[in-house]
């Protein structure tokens, strides 16, 4: 019988961003990214859901010791991303469009590596209250 469960952690995080692909013209980026274009920028308040699968240890009781998560989550993610001009202010995209797609792709690669692969790792990110998105699917 499979005894997997599934713990979850929730984090915050606020930063900006600029959706535009530099080898379109203004206009073209305009007609696609809309507000989200804007040169000056933009800002998201970041739900972050971190997803860890895995069969609970007998001697803890734990599938992830959830501290330890957040602490991995903090130092791995929140200090790289939060409060950073996401285009300007991190590696990580300067040569990807921050797109929420983008951005959860990146969080799952860099939580991927600090977390042993016997627990599945499913990453969930809500840009407002009513758009988000999940990888991997």
């Amino acid at each position: 019988m499979n005894k997997k469960v599934a713990v979850f952690r929730k984090e915050h995080f606020n930063a900006a961003h600029r959706l535009f692909n530099p080898a379109w013209d203004e206009k073209q980026n305009d007609a696609v990214f809309g507000k989200c274009n804007n040169p000056n920028y933009h800002g998201h308040n970041y739900e972050l859901e971190v997803k860890v699968v895995g069969e609970p240890d007998p001697e803890t009781g734990y599938v992830f010791d959830l501290k330890k998560l957040s602490d991995i989550i903090n130092e791995n993610v929140l200090e790289k991303l939060d409060h950073k001009n996401l285009n300007l202010d991190t590696v990580y995209f300067e040569n990807i469009n921050p797109t929420a797609e983008n951005i959860v792709i990146v969080i799952y690669e860099i939580l991927r590596e600090k977390i042993d692969e016997k627990f599945d790792l499913q990453i969930r990110l809500y840009e407002t209250e009513r758009n988000f998105v999940e990888y991997p699917v």
